[in-house]
């Protein structure tokens, strides 16, 4: 599960048939401190959030499947709740290794 900022949206008048009814947003994956963390991708919304929500994205097919109920989605990427406070213990933060 990847903690991440909504920073855009994506807008598409053709598309795959699963994908409609669906808002896609762009996504920007963040650290506890709300810093950018890697790389933005895509993701499918199903808790209705929005540009500027910190958000939880399951980033991975089987999980997209078994919330949409369907055995074969070509969806990879899910928003699946909206944060509303992030609260981390400064004593439990590890310091990240540089490469």
């Amino acid at each position: 599960m990847t903690l991440a900022r909504v920073i855009g949206t994506v807008v598409s008048t053709v598309k795959h048939p699963d994908y409609r009814g669906l808002k896609l947003f762009v996504v920007q994956p963040v650290d506890e401190n709300g810093r950018d963390s890697d790389a933005s991708f895509l993701a499918v919304d199903v808790v209705q959030a929005g540009a500027g929500d910190l958000v939880l994205v399951i980033s991975e097919g089987n999980g997209a499947r078994q919330i949409f109920n369907k055995p074969i989605l070509p969806i990879r990427s899910v928003v699946v709740g909206v944060v509303d406070e992030v609260h981390v213990d400064p004593g439990r933060v590890r310091p990240r290794e540089v490469a």
